[in-house]
């Protein structure tokens, strides 16, 4: 099989979608297919939604699985060498031989975001997750120095629910009440405050997913001047910004590149903060930069890489005539 018949596949696997990217070696994408989630933390379906993208994606390419010659797989939750248990899995496609990498979904974003650049990115969308890529080759995340920052969408939920309940609202929340009460279907807090002791949701992937749900109303209600909403994302600014912090003592230069990346991190209220806490860093002077590509993009780019193929203008030119590729 000649060269120019090759293609790789880049996959951007999160809590809530799959992004699958078919390009050939020249950059030139060829199909783009979203699904379920990747992370059996949050889709007990996961496997069986990363392997239909994978076909979908082949077929809408019109390629075959051996004309397939590099896999990369960024795959939300993968944290540790254990978890290769079932993130091996999510790519066994009969047929598919071709090497493949699985990397946490933070690499393939920071692959898209800065490419070879060192640099941070802070991912708050479905999940968190602060990666650092430094100067002299180090990768570390806010995750090897036991740090969370509770930014999903879903704490954000969970938190602004927990803060009504204990009775921390006041009249500038009256917009923010009506909205959570009306979200959970009840009329009164007594009422939620039921709910609650049912446990919201019986099923813990449901629930979840069930609240972060609700954190676009939050984050609104936050932009609005709603002082819960506010004092909940504040929290989360918190806790990002400690994480940014620690990682950027890593780095040998003063001036450090960040990229933020989830419908978290990018919403109004949190970009706003975000940009101005950072504006007078204590550590270092960090420059808030746009990614250049997508995170499943970034996959693909990592891909070439493996197969030691020169990322040169003309590829990242062809990328970018793709919408998907374009970094948000």
């Amino acid at each position: 099989m000649e060269t120019r018949d090759k293609v790789v596949i880049g996959i951007d696997g999160g809590g809530t979608q799959t992004r699958v990217m078919v390009a050939d070696l020249d950059g030139r994408v060829l199909s783009y297919i979203e699904n379920g989630a990747s992370s059996v933390h949050k889709d007990v379906n996961a496997s069986r939604n990363v392997q239909q993208a994978i076909k979908r994606a082949l077929d809408l390419a019109e390629k075959d699985v051996a004309q397939a010659a590099m896999l990369t797989a960024g795959i939300a939750g993968f944290d540790a060498e254990a978890d290769l248990d079932w993130v091996l899995p999510l790519t066994e496609v009969e047929g598919l031989d071709c090497p493949k990498k699985h990397v946490n979904d933070a690499v393939v974003a920071h692959s898209g975001a800065l490419g070879t650049e060192p640099g941070m990115i802070v991912i708050a969308g479905t999940g968190s997750i602060i990666y650092a890529a430094t100067e002299d080759g180090q990768q570390v995340r806010n995750y090897d120095l036991h740090h969370y920052a509770t930014s999903a969408a879903r704490f954000l939920a969970y938190n602004a629910v927990y803060e009504l309940l204990a009775g921390n609202s006041s009249g500038g929340d009256q917009r923010l009440v009506e909205d959570i009460l009306a979200y959970w279907k009840v009329s009164t807090v007594g009422e939620l405050s039921g709910l609650a002791r049912r446990g919201f949701v019986e099923d813990r992937r449901e629930r979840n997913r069930v609240f972060g749900d609700l954190a676009p109303v939050i984050t609104r209600a936050a932009e609005a001047g709603s002082p819960l909403a506010q004092a909940v994302c504040d929290r989360a600014i918190h806790e990002i910004i400690v994480g940014i912090e620690m990682l950027g003592l890593y780095f040998s230069q003063p001036e450090v590149k960040v990229s933020f990346i989830g419908s978290v991190a990018n919403c109004g209220y949190f970009r706003q903060q975000l940009h101005s806490i950072l504006n007078s860093g204590k550590n270092k002077t960090y420059s808030i930069v746009q990614p250049v590509f997508s995170p499943v993009a970034g996959a693909v780019l990592l891909a070439y890489k493996q197969l030691s193929i020169p990322i040169g203008p003309e590829i990242r030119s062809n990328l970018l005539l793709h919408p998907n590729a374009k970094g948000v």
